[in-house]
């Protein structure tokens, strides 16, 4: 996914101690913010905006590409490039470096805006079992990286009783605070608004695993399909009263503008938001993702029952939905796409992009991700990146698809930056000559 400015602390709203930036600090993030909205302000900008535009509401255009080289970014922008004293300032001054990089030498269809998008300083406690000895396991982003063991904490299902839903905190002063850092800092080149991201996806079978376990989870399907309903319902239920708790308490933003929606892509669109929109964002004025990655060792029939009933009166309650990630959609799409108002479908490394390309037409966007694995080598073979994207243009073609080509998921760039610019380059090349 990409990067968010996320601040998931333990923050006690009367203690700012590491919310004072040092002056130098507030030096190298103005110098940086001036730098971003030179970059914003280049007609390309406003070109690629239009692109993702018509793209978004399957207007005919080229292929869209963009790149997030997502845990790269570590070997893109090491630690000590980062001048930054303040742990906060750091981030800031990452983020915003990584603006530059996409704006002068990515050279993909991203599109650099002058903005400064900060959001909420917030605690989320997350799905829990009351009365258990074990400590849920955390989720780890594409940039911390490594591997990690799930520790089931649903041990039995006569816990189902004991299951415990999320809980946010809001940290309304510590926010205020770090907005008016913001706004003192960018004062003159970026506009610093308060924009969060509250999830990725609502698919809630990630949540599913926290609990249960993959093992026993694959098991449940066959054993326990009651006791798999009731966990489901719960966890349906619960996302319901957190996108309602957001949506009453005028958390949500819009993300019909340069945020990353789906698995893959840009939001801009202007049949979002829905009609009736009055300043207070709710959810059929977004963009939404479902997607169930770790359900893809069951079939089709079981994940029609078990799992798509609950998503798609998820899906419907936005403007408009992605479904996917790294799942290959081959088998599941003509289940998901009952949905009326899917748009976005993620054609991952694993999907079969002909039977994928024939079922999706011009009537959706077709998300396809490369294989990021060539990338990970320490000299990427070009050779095997320009055959992989002539393949797959070749088939997109085909069926006039509405391609989007999103390179993602990179763990690594085998240390050599160049790799995700020659990756483009070749791209770009194969685009123009179709």
């Amino acid at each position: 996914m990409f990067e968010q400015l996320n601040f998931r602390v333990n923050f006690n709203d009367a203690d700012y101690s590491d919310l004072s930036f040092p002056k130098r600090d507030k030096e190298i993030l103005r110098e940086l913010g001036k730098q971003v909205a030179e970059i914003a302000a280049r007609p390309i900008m406003d070109e690629n905006r239009k692109l993702w535009l018509k793209h978004n509401k399957l207007e005919r255009t080229r292929p869209v590409l963009l790149c997030d080289p997502e845990n790269g970014w570590n070997e893109i922008i090491p630690e000590s490039q980062i001048q930054c004293e303040n742990s906060i300032a750091r981030h800031w001054e990452d983020y915003l470096r990584k603006q530059i990089f996409w704006g002068n030498e990515m050279n993909d269809d991203y599109v650099v805006e002058a903005l400064f998008n900060l959001p909420y300083v917030y605690e989320e406690k997350h799905w829990g079992v009351a009365g258990s000895t074990k400590q849920a396991s955390q989720k780890k982003t594409a940039e911390q990286g490594k591997a990690y063991h799930i520790e089931t904490i649903l041990e039995d299902f006569s816990q189902i009783k004991d299951i415990t839903k999320p809980q946010l905190t809001i940290h309304y002063q510590a926010t205020e605070s770090l907005l008016a850092t913001a706004q003192e800092i960018f004062d003159g080149s970026l506009s610093s608004r308060i924009n969060t991201v509250w999830f990725w996806s609502f698919g809630l079978t990630d949540e599913l695993v926290f609990l249960r376990g993959l093992e026993k989870l694959m098991y449940d399907f066959c054993d326990e399909p009651e006791h798999l309903h009731a966990v489901m319902d719960i966890l349906f239920q619960g996302m319901q009263e957190k996108l309602d708790f957001l949506e009453t308490n005028h958390l949500f933003c819009l993300n019909n503008d340069g945020t990353y929606v789906g698995s893959g892509g840009m939001g801009f669109i202007d049949t979002l938001p829905a009609e009736g929109f009055a300043g207070t964002v709710r959810t059929k004025d977004m963009w939404g993702l479902a997607e169930s990655q770790v359900t893809v060792g069951v079939s089709p029939g079981m994940f029609k029952e078990f799992i798509f009933p609950y998503q798609k009166t998820l899906m419907e309650r936005f403007g408009l939905t992605c479904y996917g990630c790294c799942e290959p959609m081959d088998a599941r799409f003509d289940i998901v796409k009952t949905v009326a108002n899917l748009r976005r479908v993620s054609v991952s490394p694993w999907a079969n992009k002909e039977i994928m390309a024939a079922k999706l037409k011009h009537d959706y966007i077709y998300s396809l991700k490369p294989s990021p694995s060539n990338l990970a080598l320490p000299e990427m073979d070009e050779g095997i990146a320009r055959k992989e994207l002539k393949e797959a243009l070749k088939i997109a073609r085909k069926y006039d698809n509405c391609l989007e080509i999103i390179m993602k998921d990179n763990h690594t760039l085998g240390n050599n930056p160049a790799n995700i610019k020659n990756w483009v380059k070749i791209a770009r090349e194969e685009i123009e000559s179709i």
